[in-house]
């Protein structure tokens, strides 16, 4: 009989190292972010390995990412196919647009798996028997889908194994996980190797794992972490390929052949048992969880550690230490419960239609739309800009639009057909919100929260204009108070960076109290200003702009129409106000009557009514106000306090979109900039987040203490839309 050794098992003082890279760009970023992150990480990195034939790697690309390659650079996705049959390169799997496995429905949880799977084996060649967790994002649930999907294996970080339990000197191979009798493999990523690599010395790395050698012979050490850490990072490309790092690096682990064995996940598992069997909590990657908590309590947690980090008792203290849930982000951002919120409602409707039999390349096209919109980074807020990024917001938005325009057809509803209106809780707060729809525009409705409209959805170009961003505090916005510190100029991991890209962002840091979206009903004092309501510290008067206001629907052949009704005060004083809004059968406008009743008698007030418009930037001149004279007013970031205006209008000649908003009374326009300072792997920015805008008015009521307004907010994508005939012409001409 042949000994264990002979049959493939580790001679002793020999340990396995598998080099796991994951490469992934978000559904949105901008083309010139792929490129630059190609052309510094993920081709030099290949051309490095090339001349080490005898080191393979295990990797992971994203499906956004390999569909930008497939376009931009297919010679790479051959080259991939290639190292796959000489043996070089495991393919490791995953969520087909990297969506945090843990947001998803089964049914998408289950079908991005296997979705990718099956793409990656066509393009590839690939057997995926493994899978990159996005995020890490971690709960115990996951282990039957992920085996219903096809998944033998995973890779999490040591952090989370930490978590049930287990000690440093446990960490060194992969252990069964179960869940109603399916099992699945996990390896533990090492954190120390993730620091180490690539911002220590080769040195560094390879005698960490020699210790871990001598200890523990026949140990599995898996590094698993971004590949843009390998160029794309600030000051990595210099380091890790001018300075020969990687080869450096490369050349250490080929000298150390004797004891060390570079390897991948797949062949360790062929080759090995697992360390014992582990189930793991609720946990993601030790930062992640840490960004999750609300701001107050990671400030608390960060001064705790600073304060204890140097205590003999910490290292056994912070073993027990956890952060938050990923799901909270939901509840940190509320934004992102507005995209989860959407993205259910389009899978719930796909499902639906499935299960009516619908099926079909629409439906498949719906589908993948849906998968678009599931991509994680527009969703959370960590050391990358994510959420605060506006054009990854868009881009989930733009997918699911999509999608919902699909089915739509799928269900055969012509343009121009039909209008509706729809009571739901459809952002799951135990309240009715209200949807309006017809074939050009789609807007909710948050009666418990001011009757503001939350979404604003224009149809033919796939884009919510109320993709808006509160200001919410930060708790790295103590670094912004404190200012840059000293590390400029050395090769440091991002999380810690403190850079700042603009001077004055300390100046900068404003926080609202109520979100920024529109039909949100302010009352001040008389003579406040427009600067004070740009800078937040006008006071507001009244109860209405967070209110919850009683609701009524109409319906019609022509239109649809809320009615949203709330009975507050202003400066003590009682009175209601009454607002309309209604969607007409086939036009892209909304008409907005506000009434007020039961106003106090010779007490004027100011009122004002605020409109969030995102998606439309700053900082251009074909990004402008203008008005009814087709006059331009300034460029969207501009500063207004317009007088008796009977109206405005916003454009932005990029999107090929005009935002009109008409007036029945002539008002005050209040016109500023919602921007946010936040932190990027860069460095900490300054990013525009949506144009705000405030009629405003000197009101008092009639004899019979009443005052009314009607506004008209018309939506004009005409340009965009004849950019996409001319653009479907050259097409069908080539």
């Amino acid at each position: 009989m042949n000994s264990i050794y002979e049959r493939g098992f580790p001679m002793p003082h020999t340990i396995r190292f598998v080099l796991t890279l994951h490469n992934h760009q978000p559904i949105g970023n901008f083309d010139g972010v792929f490129e630059q992150s190609y052309q510094d990480s993920y081709l030099p990195f290949l051309d490095v390995l090339d001349e080490y034939p005898t080191l393979p790697v295990a990797l992971h690309t994203s499906g956004s990412l390999m569909e930008w390659l497939v376009v931009h650079h297919p010679e790479y996705v051959e080259r991939l196919a290639q190292m796959v049959i000489d043996g070089r390169c495991e393919i490791v799997g995953g969520s087909h647009f990297e969506a945090i496995l843990t947001m998803l429905p089964r049914r998408d949880r289950i079908g991005q798996i296997r979705s990718y799977s099956d793409w990656l084996e066509e393009h590839l060649g690939a057997r995926v028997r493994g899978m990159w967790i996005p995020e890490r994002v971690w709960e115990p649930g996951l282990v039957s889908d992920l085996v219903d999907a096809g998944i033998e294996y995973i890779i999490l970080d040591d952090f989370h194994l930490r978590g049930a339990g287990l000690e440093d000197k446990d960490l060194h191979g992969y252990y069964v996980t179960e869940d109603e009798g399916r099992l699945l493999k996990v390896f533990p990523g090492s954190e120390r190797l993730r620091y180490l690599i690539p911002f220590g010395s080769p040195e560094a790395t390879v005698d960490y794992l020699r210790g871990i050698a001598e200890q523990q012979p026949g140990a599995v050490m898996v590094f698993g972490d971004d590949g843009e850490k390998f160029g794309t990072w600030p000051d990595t490309k210099q380091h890790v390929y001018e300075d020969r790092w990687l080869h450096h690096f490369c050349q250490a682990l080929l000298a150390q052949k004797e004891w060390l064995k570079v390897t991948t996940l797949a062949e360790s598992i062929d080759h090995l048992p697992p360390v014992g069997k582990v189930y793991i909590p609720n946990a993601s990657y030790r930062e992640m969880t840490e960004w999750s908590l609300p701001a107050e309590r990671l400030m608390e947690y960060e001064h705790l550690h600073h304060d204890m980090e140097h205590d003999h008792r910490w290292a056994t203290i912070s073993k027990f230490t956890r952060g938050g849930l990923w799901r909270n982000f939901k509840i940190k951002y509320p934004e992102t419960d507005e995209m989860y919120s959407r993205m259910l409602m389009i899978s719930q409707r796909l499902e639906a239609l499935e299960r009516q039999g619908y099926q079909g390349e629409l439906v498949d096209s719906a589908r993948q739309e849906l998968y678009r919109g599931q991509c994680n980074c527009g969703y959370w807020h960590g050391a990358f800009g994510g959420m605060y990024l506006p054009h990854l917001r868009n881009a989930v938005f733009n997918h699911l639009i999509a999608a919902e325009n699909i089915l739509d057809q799928v269900e055969g509803i012509r343009e121009e057909s039909r209008v509706t209106i729809e009571a739901g809780d459809y952002n799951h707060d135990a309240r009715q919100e209200v949807k309006l729809a017809n074939q050009k525009l789609i807007a909710f409705f948050a009666p418990s929260q001011g009757g503001m409209m939350y979404e604003l959805d224009i149809r033919s170009i796939c884009l919510n204009l109320l993709a808006s961003l509160t200001r919410h505090p930060e708790a790295y916005h103590q670094k912004v108070l404190a200012g840059p510190n000293a590390n400029q100029g050395e090769v440091a991991s991002i999380h810690d960076r403190v850079v700042f890209k603009q001077e004055g962002l300390d100046q900068k840091l404003l926080y609202d109290t109520y979100p920024r979206k529109s039909l949100v009903d302010h009352f001040y004092d008389t003579e406040i200003s427009q600067m004070s309501v740009a800078d937040c510290s006008a006071m507001e008067r009244g109860d209405f702009a967070g209110g919850v206001y009683e609701t009524r629907m109409r319906r019609s052949a022509e239109h649809v129409q809320i009615e949203m009704s709330r009975k507050g005060n202003a400066w003590g004083h009682p009175f209601t106000v009454t607002k309309r809004i209604t969607l007409p059968r086939e036009e892209a406008l909304l008409r907005i009557d506000y009434e007020l009743t039961d106003l106090p008698p010779n007490h004027p007030l100011h009122f004002g009514v605020e409109f969030n418009f995102a998606a439309m930037p700053s900082g251009a001149d074909d990004r402008y106000f203008f008005n009814q004279q087709d006059e331009r007013l300034g460029q969207l970031g501009s500063h207004l306090d317009l007088v008796k205006c009977p109206g405005i209008g916003l454009r932005d000649e990029w999107l090929g979109l005009g935002v009109e908003l008409h007036l029945s009374r002539p008002s005050g326009i209040w016109t500023f900039p919602i921007e946010t300072v936040s932190q990027s792997e860069a460095g900490f920015e300054l990013v525009h987040q949506s144009v705000a805008l405030q009629p405003h008015w000197i009101l008092q009521g009639n004899a019979e203490g009443k005052w009314s307004v009607s506004m008209e907010l018309r939506l004009d994508t005409s340009l965009a839309e004849k950019r996409d005939l001319a653009a479907k012409e050259v097409s069908a001409t080539t």
